[in-house]
């Protein structure tokens, strides 16, 4: 073979259910024996199974700078491996064959299985390559996602990682805890992206409509970048309801256009634990902070917690001195954490 390559064409298979850095071990190990790599991506549409899509851009992104891997999707249609008989592997294997669509030198397995496995027998015209077993594992991964959180790329973490969200009113401590919570955990956090925009012409009552268009956009946005380097927890400082809510408050000359972003936005946005804090702290003028809202505090909060029960959002209360706020937090996410 060229370029120092030992064989022109290899596949290696799997579930990558998930994937974990021993599969990964294996695709950078066989790729660089190889001319060409095809990874067989083996999934179930049975809800259980992690979504093709989702594992075909992990393998991509892991690998598009080698230049020599491909991509093949296989439909699993059954619902356990002691259902998966010889006249299925036969089948599957015809079906790989026929897109690799010429001859296959090598093919790569790790050590779970052996010679006995369809892996050799089902190709038992190519070479037969077995990596040595390694600690990772997948099922062991599903059973305990944290406990075993180092075992999986960042990308692959990224789709485990849960979702934080505070809320609640003016001066009540949410910027200040969501940051708190991310060094506690070590890991990152989205600042309210609406709190400098609204201050583009020296205060939010000379807001333009075209403002809360951008809190809207550039905050969703700053949430899908920062939430992929995240580790385990992502703490978000208020989202496009709050935005809403400040909406009827100041007065958005656009406010059907926007309201319909906004509603469009909450409709995609999915938490894993929403954080609620009451306005029981006192209240520091910071910036450019509403004096009516501090005049009855308790009804603006009130009014934001019907717009996240209007749109079919859970909440816990978080409530007491700054101390105990912290606290109660920290036992929420932590027995979030503990459940996966």
């Amino acid at each position: 073979m060229t370029n120092g390559k030992k064989y022109g064409v290899g596949m290696y298979g799997g579930a990558f259910n998930p994937l974990h850095l021993g599969h990964l071990e294996c695709i950078i190990k066989a790729a660089g024996m190889c001319e060409e790599l095809y990874i067989v991506i083996s999934y179930r549409d049975d809800g259980k199974d992690i979504d093709l899509k989702v594992k075909i851009r992990w393998i991509y992104q892991l690998t598009k700078h080698i230049g020599n891997v491909k991509i093949i999707p296989l439909k699993d249609n059954t619902s356990n491996k002691v259902d998966y008989t010889e006249d299925k592997w036969q089948a599957d294997c015809k079906l790989v064959k026929e897109n690799i669509g010429k001859k296959i030198d090598i093919v790569f397995s790790g050590s779970d299985y052996d010679e006995s496995s369809f892996w050799n027998i089902c190709y038992s015209e190519s070479e037969f390559y077995v990596f040595p077993r390694n600690k990772y594992n997948s099922t062991e991964i599903r059973e305990s996602i944290f406990t075993h959180w180092d075992w999986m790329p960042q990308i692959v973490r990224s789709y485990f990682t849960k979702k934080v969200l505070l809320i609640g009113g003016e001066s009540s401590g949410k910027s200040t805890l969501t940051i708190n919570l991310a060094n506690y955990y070590n890991t990152n956090y989205l600042e309210e992206v609406g709190r400098e925009l609204s201050e583009l012409s020296g205060t939010d009552i000379y807001m333009l409509s075209d403002d809360f268009t951008r809190i809207l956009l550039e905050h969703k946005a700053k949430e899908l970048r920062i939430i992929e380097q995240s580790n385990k927890v992502f703490f978000e400082d208020t989202d496009c309801l709050v935005t809403r809510f400040y909406m009827d408050f100041l007065e958005d000359e656009k406010i059907e256009k926007n309201a319909k972003l906004a509603e469009a936005i909450a409709d995609l946005n999915k938490y894993d634990l929403i954080l609620f804090l009451e306005p029981d702290v006192k209240w520091v003028q910071d910036g450019d902070r509403s004096e009516v809202i501090a005049a009855d505090r308790e009804k603006y909060s009130d009014m934001i917690k019907d717009f996240y029960t209007k749109y079919g959002f859970n909440f816990h209360i978080i409530s007491g001195d700054y101390v105990s706020r912290f606290e109660q937090a920290v036992k929420l996410v932590d027995e979030m954490i503990m459940v996966h």
